[in-house]
Order: C-alpha cells, then sequence, then structure tokens
C-alpha cells in the first residue's frame, strides 16, 4: 500500500498547485506572453526564485500535467494486474481519464479555453511537443521493462493514436460542439485506436 505523503510533502503539492492556478488564470485572462514569473510570483505570494523551484520554465507553470502525463503512461504499464497486457492497461487509463473527465482525458468543460491560450502561443505549442516527447520515451522505457518486442514501436503508435483523438476532441470543442457528444466521439475513437494498436501483437511478449 503506498504511504500517505508527510505534511510537508503535502504542503509543497497545495503550493505547487497554487502557484500553477493562479498563473493560469493570469495567462487565461491576458495572453501566455502578455505575463511574467515575477507578475505570476506576486499574485502568488512568493518569490520568483519559489516559482522557479516548483517550475523550472515558465512555460510549466501553464502546461503542469506533464509530470502527471509521464507518471500515468509509464505507471499503468508498470502497475497492471498480473495477465493484463500493457495494451489494456493503457486503453483502460485512457477510458478512465474520460469517463472522470480528467485535464489528461481529452474531453472536459474548460477545455476550449485552456487550449486557446497554448495554440496563441509558439512557446507552449513547444513545450507541449516537448512534453509529448518525454511521455512517449517515458512508456518506451515500461514497455521495454515488460517485454514487449518493438517497445519503442508501440510507444511511438500509442502516443500518436492518444494525441490524434485528443487533438480531434479539443478542436471540436473549441468550435462550440456539444460536450457530451465530443466525449461519446472520443470514446469510440479511443476503442477504435486501442483495436487497432492490439492487432499489431507488438505488445505480446
Amino acid at each position: 500500500m503506498d504511504e500517505e505523503p508527510s505534511l510537508r510533502e503535502r504542503k509543497k503539492r497545495e503550493t505547487r498547485q497554487r502557484i500553477s492556478d493562479i498563473a493560469t488564470g493570469l495567462f487565461a485572462e491576458r495572453g501566455f506572453d502578455a505575463v511574467t514569473v515575477t507578475e505570476v510570483a506576486r499574485a502568488a505570494g512568493v518569490s520568483a526564485m519559489t516559482v522557479f523551484n516548483y517550475f523550472p520554465r515558465k512555460e510549466d507553470l501553464f502546461l503542469d500535467r506533464i509530470p502527471q502525463a509521464v507518471e500515468l503512461l509509464a505507471g499503468a504499464v508498470r502497475d497492471r494486474a498480473p495477465g493484463e497486457s500493457p495494451l489494456t492497461a493503457l486503453r483502460g487509463l485512457a477510458l478512465r481519464l474520460l469517463a472522470e473527465r480528467h485535464p489528461l482525458g481529452g474531453v472536459g468543460e474548460t477545455f476550449a479555453p485552456f487550449w486557446r491560450v497554448v495554440v496563441d502561443s509558439p512557446a507552449l505549442r513547444a513545450r507541449a511537443r516537448e512534453g509529448v516527447e518525454e511521455a512517449e520515451r517515458a512508456l518506451a522505457a515500461a514497455l521495454a521493462e515488460s517485454g514487449a518486442p518493438g517497445p519503442d514501436l508501440l510507444a511511438a503508435l500509442v502516443v500518436a493514436a492518444y494525441r490524434t483523438v485528443f487533438a480531434a476532441s479539443v478542436r471540436r470543442l473549441m468550435t462550440g460542439d456539444a460536450l457530451e457528444e465530443v466525449a461519446r466521439d472520443h470514446r469510440t475513437a479511443l476503442e477504435t485506436a486501442f483495436t487497432a494498436l492490439e492487432r499489431t501483437g507488438l505488445d505480446a511478449p
């Protein structure tokens, strides 16, 4: 059983989330490039050094879920049930995130304004691409540990499929399509993608 985080660790997480939430609000209101780290720090009641202690780059203030995405993908493979294939575990993760309307799930009420900020900022778009690459590398490492015969190829295919489905749903939300309709189609697209990936046989040792 996982140990409960210490009080110090909980406070660090709360501080990190508070800084990110304040930064996100400022970026959404004024645009990413128009807000400085100093302004974020002032609004959060901390020093700029404290902000950088939690977020190495300004872009990470907004795209703060990248580390979580990396952990979730690799963890789904490493912590899967006995006898469960990596792709089955990854399919389950994708569907769970969607059902929970998780920020990494592809469909949510705040997705449209969030991704408009990303689209409007070259720096955020570049960091998002880097985040995808980080997730792919972590997934490939976990797949290699699992004994999958083509870990690098399978990781690339999984991430590309998920990114494609995710981006399509975000575009629809940004054009005003109904949330529940997009969620339904998103689920269907995920099921189709994972079924196609399973036919490759790349996750069977």
